[in-house]
């Protein structure tokens, strides 16, 4: 049946059988153009989202300065102990992963780790000052 057909289609005067022409080689050049230019395009959108997003989130006017952290320190993988400073009130707060506690009030500027620890010296010398004095005992 094919023999028939192709032979039925060269008879038809007129008619030829158009040749699949070679398919042409794309431009690499333009290729790795295309992609760069739409890497950065990519890339400036994300830059200029994360600046959006920076500026939308500060905090305006009094409450930008109602809330400061003054200290924290991590007490386990995923804990934390944090002092935060509101107004004229330090609060202690214990913070851990979808959990927030209020451990202790006090006035602003009271710590007892300043008392304790000598005038002139680093934390690292009063901590061995401190466990020379639990070993003597």
């Amino acid at each position: 049946m094919r023999k028939s057909l192709a032979a039925l289609l060269a008879a038809l005067p007129g008619l030829a059988l158009a040749q699949a022409a070679p398919a042409a080689l794309p431009d690499s050049g333009a290729g790795l153009l295309q992609v760069f230019l739409g890497l950065a395009v990519v890339i400036a959108a994300l830059v200029g989202s994360l600046w959006l997003i920076k500026r939308l989130a500060v905090p305006r006017g009094g409450a930008a300065g109602a809330l400061r952290v003054v200290a924290g320190a991590a007490v386990g993988p995923r804990e934390r102990v944090v002092l935060v400073e509101v107004q004229d009130t330090w609060l202690v707060v214990g913070v851990a992963p979808g959990q927030v506690s209020a451990l202790h009030q006090m006035p602003k500027g009271t710590l007892a780790a300043e008392a304790a620890a000598p005038a002139g010296k680093d934390f690292g010398a009063w901590m061995k000052q401190v466990m020379e004095r639990r070993h003597v005992r």
